[in-house]
């Protein structure tokens, strides 16, 4: 396994750190229901995308 010739600088090493953070997860509310769901994704909630149902939903009573 190769290893580095030299350090990296603590000005480099917080640079290369930087880029390393959580991202916040992308939500968007649903075109039928309102509820957030993921982008791009089926909602959870309804079962519908692009206001077509694609999957059945069973509700709790």
């Amino acid at each position: 396994m190769p290893v580095p010739r030299r350090r990296h600088g603590r000005s480099r090493q917080g640079k290369d750190r930087s880029q390393k953070q959580i991202k916040a997860v992308n939500t968007v509310p649903c075109e039928t229901c309102g509820q957030q769901k993921l982008a791009h994704r089926v909602c959870q909630n309804c079962g519908e995308y692009k206001k077509t149902k694609v999957k059945k939903v069973e509700t709790k009573s």
